[in-house]
């Protein structure tokens, strides 16, 4: 995990800028920095790195990495590496290093665009070809690792793991993006990359599983490189499913362990983090560390299940009670660094477990990010499991099963029909709840319904497409690592591995729920290694403490601070906002709300002062 950036543009970057743009990065990096600079015939180029050294720690792995014409900045890692590494020697590549970022260097130059299909694990990264006098960009399948880019006022193509990055490579402040900051507090962060923008109007998110070639300062135009799509093997038994699976998710966290720092893990009382540490303290046998969020709500307490799997695998661990002090500092910094408003408030409790893994000495952290989305977790996915199974012959006891298990558990009105999505194929009421209610509170009217890409006929496939590729995943993702940046550790998806994911997508979907437990896949891939009863909990667990529970918003510092004059009461109407701090929040829904619109008005102050 690292830290890039570059300018291509007519003139070269300016020294200040360099050294400001290297000094905003040292939290993706703190283990060295570098720059390479080129003249070409369409202008200058600049490429900036930071690192976080977590495999071949030694200098001769730093970057910008130069070897025979090519120069190349990367952040991610290649959990393949030492595979792919294999297959050049035989074809005749010398390595000086014994890390990934040799490999990827040599293995564009060997298969060019057709190494990215070689490539398991998370990335961005920029390369620049002397000879060619091309700069090419490329992301990750998933896009685990960030890429912005914005065009300066001089024509400059900047770009970067960061956003003040880009400001300060420019000396601009990019423009607020008021119909994003609008389509976060009413649709929630499920509409904001759907149309993949930013809280920026000058600033572009480069698209996950995409290259571009590069040989001016202009915009860059991304291709696609890889797509998932739904390919059912209709002979495959329930059986092979649970076998394929369990392979796979033994394979994808054994290479997402592989580092030469120690490993952590981030411990909840749900079934994805603890099949993780199952899966590295019990096949195969790595030391790890657990971090874990202690709740004193017993709404969500999940202590019992993460006691209950440290006494069976015997692991360290660090548990983490919530600070219920100084909350709109913490959010404050927060979204300093996140360059905008956290997505919930779950991000930040990430951010304290980052913290306390960073105070804990470690650097690298597996977590269960884009489990629920690949093997079915939420509760609308039951229902539209059930939409896809409306032909089975045993139909009704299949409702039956939702009725005994998760059906119980529903709290969403817009779920509790398990026929819901066979009445109304298109119903998606539930994803933006409230949005009727919450736009209200805005100056302006803001009414986007929700809309979703077609990419399979069957109904839950398509919604784990669409969550996976837009609304769910890919914001996550983006909270996961500046969330752990901002204190030096690389956070791994154990589950974003592209054999999984391409196995799971020839399943039927019949073999998705079995016995009344959806996940069922992932529940079997660590049975044996986890608690059972953890195993066949059918409640979704999750830490989901209501905003309330962290501030008091009667404090009349607190309400000071949040109804002073600025640029949120442009977008929002301040009376209903002063309203809603008087209101008793009851609703999860409202709760989010609130929160958001705590964390826009410190974000757009922040901007407000702003100068890059």
């Amino acid at each position: 995990m690292c830290g890039i950036a570059g300018r291509f543009a007519a003139e070269p970057l300016t020294p200040d800028r360099e050294r400001r743009a290297l000094a905003l990065m040292a939290n993706r990096g703190p283990d060295g920095s570098g720059v390479y600079r080129a003249d070409a015939a369409a202008g200058r180029l600049t490429l900036l790195h930071t690192r976080l050294s977590i495999v071949d720690l030694a200098a001769r792995s730093g970057q910008p990495f130069v070897k025979d014409g090519l120069a190349l900045v990367f952040n991610g890692e290649i959990y393949n590496f030492p595979e792919l590494r294999a297959t050049l020697q035989a074809d005749g590549a010398a390595f000086r290093t014994g890390g990934d970022t040799e490999v990827v260097l040599e293995a564009w130059r060997r298969w060019g665009e057709g190494a990215l299909e070689r490539f398991e694990g998370m990335f961005a990264f920029a390369l620049w070809d002397e000879a060619a006098e091309t700069l090419v960009l490329a992301r990750d399948r998933f896009g685990e690792k960030p890429l912005y880019w914005m065009r300066g006022a001089d024509g400059a193509l900047v770009f970067a793991s960061e956003i003040k990055v880009l400001a300060a490579l420019t000396g601009e402040r990019p423009r607020i993006d008021e119909d994003q900051l609008r389509r976060y507090l009413v649709n929630g962060y499920k509409g904001l990359l759907t149309v993949r923008r930013t809280f920026y109007a000058d600033v572009r998110d480069f698209p996950p599983a995409s290259l571009a070639r590069i040989d001016r300062p202009h915009a860059p135009e991304p291709k696609t490189y890889w797509t998932l799509s739904y390919r059912p093997d209709q002979l495959m038994t329930a059986e092979q499913a649970i076998e394929g699976a369990r392979e796979a998710v033994h394979r994808a966290i054994r290479m997402r362990l592989r580092a030469d720092v120690p490993a952590a893990i981030r411990l909840s009382g749900g079934i994805d983090s603890n099949v993780i540490a199952g899966v590295a303290a019990g096949v195969h046998q790595h030391p790890v560390t657990c971090f874990s969020i202690v709740e004193d709500d017993p709404r969500y307490d999940e202590t019992a299940a993460i006691n209950a799997t440290l006494r069976r695998l015997q692991l360290p661990s660090v548990q983490i009670p919530i600070p219920r002090e100084n909350f709109l500092d913490r959010l404050d910094d927060m979204i300093a660094y996140f360059d905008g408003p956290p997505l919930t408030i779950s991000y930040y409790l990430h951010w304290l477990v980052s913290e306390a893994i960073h105070d804990a000495g470690f650097k690298m952290a597996l977590g269960g990010t884009g489990a629920d989305e690949l093997f079915t977790g939420y509760y609308d996915h039951y229902l539209f499991w059930l939409a896809a199974m409306r032909d089975a012959p045993d139909f009704e006891r299949l409702v039956e099963g939702w009725r005994a298990t998760y059906g119980r558990f529903v709290r969403n009105p817009e779920l509790q029909d398990p026929c819901a999505f066979i009445r109304e194929p298109d119903r998606r009421a539930h994803i933006f709840l409230g949005r009727e209610r919450f736009s209200g509170y805005l100056r302006a009217p803001f009414d986007e319904p929700h809309a979703e890409t077609r990419y399979a006929d069957s109904p839950i496939r398509n919604r784990l497409l669409n969550e996976l590729f837009h609304e769910t995943v890919p914001v996550m993702l983006h909270d996961d690592d500046l969330a752990a940046m901002r204190w030096s550790v690389e956070n791994r998806a154990a589950y974003l591995d592209r054999d999984l994911a391409e196995f799971l997508f020839t399943v039927p979907d019949r073999h998705l729920v079995q016995k009344g437990l959806p996940k069922y896949l992932l529940r079997e891939a660590g049975r044996g290694l986890v608690d059972d009863a953890i195993l066949d909990n059918p409640r979704k667990q999750g830490i989901n403490a209501p905003v309330t529970s962290f501030v008091d918003f009667r404090d009349p510092a607190v309400r000071a601070r949040l109804l002073d004059g600025g640029p949120l009461f442009d977008i929002v109407d301040k009376a209903a906002f002063e309203g809603l701090l008087d209101h008793d929040v009851a609703l999860n829904s409202e709760s989010k709300f609130l929160f958001s619109l705590t964390a826009a008005k410190l974000f757009l102050d922040q901007w407000a002062a702003w100068r890059p």
